[in-house]
């Protein structure tokens, strides 16, 4: 057939060159069947069963952010941040209580010295004070100078009332991540509260600091913490849901109005 006029006739195609292949090696595609080869590798996170325990902390995370939570149970989870939290700990540190083999070796060398009629020295060490019935007659004493709140204790009805009560008796409080970082510094698995009553003169000038930090991030801030409410995220379906609904009534409202 003559081209049309106007239209430029093709010009010769160029040939590809074909693909030399290399005889020697022959091309299998992968079959997937039954006895065949294995699948390719895939995210199977939402195919595994998870033991009962971690699917129980999962719902639980998944609860606590749908449902509304009161201020008072809301307020454990603004916490010390990680800088000030390391500098805490690095101080508490210092203080740690002797554990079982440290106080059987005291009581020998306190047993021998007895023994030979020499005077034992019987002052009481600073330390840290731990156990919640203990802790809280110390802020009830005002003898407590810092009180530290773990996050995490369950049921939390233990330890929700105590920053109430620190604040009434004008004791620096702080809530930090995790009891069982606080269990470590007294030789426990978990601590839902330590206290230090008082510090050595050569700390004295860092424990300030800290407790300066500590007042402005939670004592200062105990009003606006027991008015705010937590919780009540919803997930993407609940969300696109009442948006839809939001659209179905505003174009309604809009008829009407027309």
């Amino acid at each position: 057939m003559a081209p049309k006029r106007g239209v430029k006739a093709p010009l010769a195609a160029k040939k590809k060159p074909e693909k030399v292949v290399n005889p020697l090696f022959e091309k299998r595609p992968k079959q997937f069947g039954i006895g065949g080869a294995l699948p390719p590798k895939k995210d199977l996170t939402r195919f595994v069963k998870w033991p009962h325990v971690v699917r129980i902390q999962r719902q639980r995370r998944i609860l606590k952010q749908r449902l509304k939570v009161p201020p008072a149970v809301n307020q454990f989870t603004k916490t010390l941040d990680k800088n000030l939290a390391t500098q805490l700990f690095k101080l508490f540190l210092k203080y740690r209580p002797e554990d079982k083999a440290a106080k059987k070796e005291r009581l020998l060398k306190r047993a021998q010295a007895e023994a030979e009629g020499k005077t034992v020295e019987t002052k009481k060490p600073i330390v840290i004070k731990y156990g919640l019935n203990h802790v809280t007659y110390l802020i009830e004493q005002n003898k407590a100078q810092l009180v530290v709140i773990a996050h995490d204790v369950d049921p939390i009805e233990l330890v929700v009332w105590l920053p109430a009560l620190c604040r009434k008796m004008e004791v620096p409080y702080a809530i930090v991540k995790g009891k069982s970082r606080l269990g470590a510094i007294v030789h426990k698995k978990t601590a839902s509260v330590l206290c230090l009553t008082s510090v050595k003169n050569e700390d004295k000038l860092e424990f300030s600091k800290v407790l300066e930090a500590v007042k402005a991030n939670f004592n200062d801030k105990f009003d606006e913490h027991r008015k705010k409410w937590g919780g009540g995220i919803m997930g993407s379906k609940s969300l696109a849901k009442t948006k839809a609904k939001e659209r179905v009534i505003a174009k309604e409202a809009a008829q009407r109005m027309s």
